[in-house]
This record gives structure tokens, C-alpha cells and sequence, in this order.
């Protein structure tokens, strides 16, 4: 069974929506069978590789509210994160253009270690203060999963994945998806949002029962 899980490494809800589905596949039987594969989704695409507002006038603007409810806004979502065991740092973050970090964790699929990239490249930004559209912040996260800095530098200096970004992306469009977290099990279920790890594993035995009755094979 194969869960894809279209998400951005800027997106706080991601994060807890990644850690909620860890849970959640902990608990389920089969998970020895299932296949993760994680999708890019670029939040804002047109982001300049910089952002110079900090990240609550930036929420600010995009929602049309106040400098004290982004503020809010950032509090709840960190609460939230904390029940999860993560240390959220917001009013550290330093938003800038993703493209690049998917095409990273792209070269971490191929070397089998994009789970553990993603989870760094989330650190990176949401706990660390670490602008996530510098090279050097990519190369770094990159070398600590285990991937060589010149493999991780080649990529950055050439369009190379650029292709892959696009077509998950593109993917993403034609099964409507608008928002991340979205995990798409088999592309016959879609669980949208950072549900609860029990909404996630319910949908996770859902699948695999039905799966189960139509193959007869139970794999």
C-alpha cells in the first residue's frame, strides 16, 4: 500500500500532521507494507528566495488581520505542536522560496533518506531560525542525513529535479488537492489536514481492508 503525503517544509501544520501520521503508523499492523512517499507543494511558489517582513506581518497579510492576532495565530499552532512533542520557534522563522528544498528532498528519495530530510528541513525552519531557501541551510540538512555535500551542492547548482517538483505539484492539481498536509493512500482515499493520529490510522485500516477484500491477497 502506498501513502503520498503532499506537503511543504514552511507549513507548521506539515509538521504535525507528519508526526501525527508517524503515530499513527506506528499503531498500524501492516505498516511493514507500507510504501511513504512525500510530494511537493509549494505553499506560495512566487516567493522571492528572501523575505525581509518578518513572519507575523507577513500572516498578517495574507489573512487580513492584525499584527496581535498573526501573533495568536502562531501561539495556537505552536501549542498544538508542543502536544506533539515539537518546540515550535515562529517568531524566529525565516520564510524565503521552497522550490529549491523540494528538489532536495527529491535527491533524498533517491538515496533513500528523504523521510529523514524532510524531518530536518522542518526542524530547520520551524524550530531553528534557519533561512530555508539558502543553500547552506539545504547542503547542512542535506550532509546530516548522510548525503555527500558535493551531490548535495550539484544539485543546487544545476535544474536538476526541477522537473520531478513540477510533475508532484501538477499531480497535486489534478486530485484537487489545495491545501497540506494531504495524504492520498493508494489515490483512492484522501485524508486532508493534520488530522489526529486515530483519523489517520483508521483511514490507514480502511484502506488496507478494502484493499484486502478486492485483491484477496491482503498486500
Amino acid at each position: 500500500m502506498q501513502v503520498e503525503i503532499w506537503s511543504d517544509v514552511v507549513c507548521p501544520w506539515c509538521y504535525i500532521g507528519k508526526r501525527r501520521f508517524e503515530r499513527a503508523l506506528a499503531r498500524f499492523a501492516h505498516a511493514d507494507e507500507v510504501d511513504v512517499v512525500w510530494r511537493s507543494f509549494e505553499l506560495d511558489p512566487s516567493a522571492p528566495a528572501t523575505i525581509d517582513v518578518d513572519l507575523i506581518d507577513r500572516l498578517a497579510t495574507k489573512y487580513g488581520v492584525d499584527r496581535a492576532q498573526a501573533e495568536a495565530m502562531n501561539a495556537r499552532v505552536s501549542g498544538i505542536a508542543a502536544e506533539e512533542g515539537l518546540v515550535y520557534r515562529l517568531d524566529i522563522a525565516r520564510p524565503g522560496n521552497t522550490f529549491d528544498a523540494h528538489r532536495m528532498l527529491h535527491l533524498g528519495a533517491e538515496r533513500g533518506v528523504q523521510r529523514e530530510l524532510g524531518e530536518r528541513l522542518l526542524a530547520a525552519y520551524q524550530s531553528e531560525g534557519q533561512p530555508i531557501a539558502a543553500h547552506d541551510t539545504l547542503v547542512h540538512a542535506a550532509v546530516a542525513v548522510g548525503i555527500d555535500e558535493r551531490d548535495a551542492r550539484a544539485v543546487l547548482d544545476t535544474d536538476r529535479f526541477a522537473d520531478a517538483v513540477r510533475a508532484d505539484e501538477e499531480t497535486g492539481r489534478a486530485l484537487g488537492i489545495t491545501g497540506v498536509p494531504f495524504f492520498a493512500i493508494d489515490r483512492r482515499y484522501g485524508v486532508s489536514g493534520a488530522q489526529p493520529s486515530e483519523v489517520l490510522l483508521q483511514a490507514l485500516e480502511q484502506a488496507w481492508a478494502e484493499r484486502t477484500a478486492s485483491t484477496g491477497t491482503g498486500a
